[in-house]
C-alpha cells in the first residue's frame, strides 16, 4: 500500500508508523534523562504538568528495592561503618555546600574546593548543585505560598517531601536565579551529568568489597554487602534525611520567629540532618552558615565548616547579626 493516495493524503500505515515512532522518542528521551538531564525533549508540552514522569521513578524506586538486598548479601560491621561514614559525608556536602554554599553562598571557598564538594554532594543522588540551588532559592522566594514547590501546606506531605522533583514540571530549574553558578562551566557539566558520580561511587564500593573480601575475608564482607549497604541503604537514608526539612519541618516543631511562613526548628531532624532542622532559624536569615543560633542547638554542619574554615580550606563564614538573633516574635508550638 501506498503512504499517499493521489491527493497527499496520508494512509493509516503511516500514521500508524508515525505514532510508533513518537513512542520510540519519547522512550528514548525517558531513558537519556537518567544520563544526560540536558536532552532535548521531543515533546515540550509534557514539562509543564505536575504529572509524575514514571520513567523517571524507575532508578528512584530501584533504588529503595535494593536495599531489600541485605536479605542476600547480609550484614558485617565493616558495611555498616561504610554506610554510615558515607551517610555522614554525604550529607555533610548536601547541608554545608549544596545548601549553605552554592544556595545561600554563606562563606566563600576556591574553585576547587568548591567543586570537590560539588562531586562528593552529587554522589548523593540529588541531582547538580545547580538544579539543588535553584529550587532551594526558588522556595526561599514563595515559602509555603502557592508558587512553592514543595509546600506541605499547599499539596500534603507526600508531595513536599519526594512529589514534586518526580514530576514534570520540576525536572527543570529556573536558572534565572542561579547566575553566579552558571558562570563555571565545571558545575554545568556536573549539573548535566550528575548521574556519573553516583554510579562511579557505586561501582568503586562493589570493587572495594570483592578486594576486602579476597584479602582480608576474616571481616566478613563483600563486593554485593558495600554495594547494598555502602550505596543503596545509605543513599537512601540521605534521600529521606534531607526530604525531612521540606515536609516536616513546615509542620512539627516550634516556631521562634515569624517567619511568614511555616518553619518550624526541630532538634531531631537537626541530629538526623547534621543541623538542618533549626529551620525557622534558617527562614528567619538566609545568609547565616550557622543554624544553631545558640550554643545549645546542635548544628553539626556548621562544626564542620568551622574545621574546614581552621583548615584554610573555605573562608568568610557568616553568622546571623545579634539584633536579628534576639528579635524573637513569635515562641509557640
Amino acid at each position: 500500500m501506498l503512504e499517499t493516495d493521489v491527493s497527499g493524503v496520508r494512509s493509516p500505515d503511516s500514521a500508524v508508523r508515525n505514532r510508533a515512532g513518537d513512542a520510540a522518542s519519547r522512550a528514548w528521551w525517558a531513558l537519556s534523562r537518567w544520563f544526560d538531564s540536558g536532552s532535548t525533549s521531543p515533546d515540550s508540552g509534557s514539562e509543564g504538568t505536575n504529572g509524575v514522569d514514571w520513567a523517571r521513578i524507575v532508578p528512584f524506586a530501584g533504588m529503595h528495592l535494593a536495599c531489600l538486598g541485605v536479605i542476600w548479601v547480609g550484614v558485617s560491621t565493616v558495611a555498616v561503618a561504610v554506610a554510615v561514614w558515607l551517610y555522614v559525608l554525604r550529607m555533610f556536602a548536601i547541608t554545608g555546600f549544596y545548601h549553605r554554599y552554592f544556595s545561600h553562598r554563606t562563606f566563600k571557598a576556591s574553585r576547587g574546593v568548591q567543586f570537590a564538594f560539588a562531586l562528593l554532594g552529587a554522589s548523593a543522588v540529588q541531582r547538580g548543585p545547580i538544579w539543588w540551588a535553584a529550587h532551594h532559592r526558588h522556595h526561599h522566594v514563595h515559602s509555603d505560598r502557592p508558587e512553592d514547590v514543595h509546600s506541605p501546606a499547599q499539596r500534603g506531605f507526600l508531595w513536599s517531601h519526594m512529589g514534586w522533583f518526580l514530576s514534570r514540571r520540576h525536572f527543570a530549574p529556573d536558572l534565572g536565579r542561579v547566575r553566579d553558578l552558571l558562570r563555571y562551566p565545571e558545575l554545568r557539566w556536573l549539573d548535566r551529568f550528575d548521574i556519573l558520580v553516583p554510579f562511579a561511587l557505586a561501582v568503586g564500593l562493589l570493587v572495594l568489597g570483592r578486594v576486602l573480601d579476597a584479602r582480608w575475608p576474616e571481616l566478613g564482607t563483600s563486593g554485593g554487602q558495600m554495594l547494598v549497604w555502602g550505596f543503596c541503604i545509605s543513599t537512601v537514608a540521605c534521600y529521606h534525611g534531607t526530604y525531612t526539612i521540606n515536609s516536616l519541618c513546615h509542620v512539627w516543631g516550634r516556631r521562634r520567629y515569624q517567619t511568614g511562613d511555616d518553619s518550624r526548628n526541630n532538634l531531631l531532624l537537626a541530629l538526623i540532618t547534621l543541623g538542618e532542622g533549626w529551620h525557622n532559624n534558617h527562614h528567619r536569615y538566609p545568609a547565616s552558615a550557622r543554624q544553631g543560633f545558640y550554643w545549645w542547638e546542635i548544628d553539626l554542619t556548621y562544626y564542620g565548616l568551622r574545621l574546614l574554615a581552621a583548615l584554610g580550606l573555605i573562608r568568610d563564614l557568616k553568622l546571623v547579626p545579634a539584633r536579628i538573633r534576639a528579635a524573637h516574635t513569635a515562641v509557640t508550638p
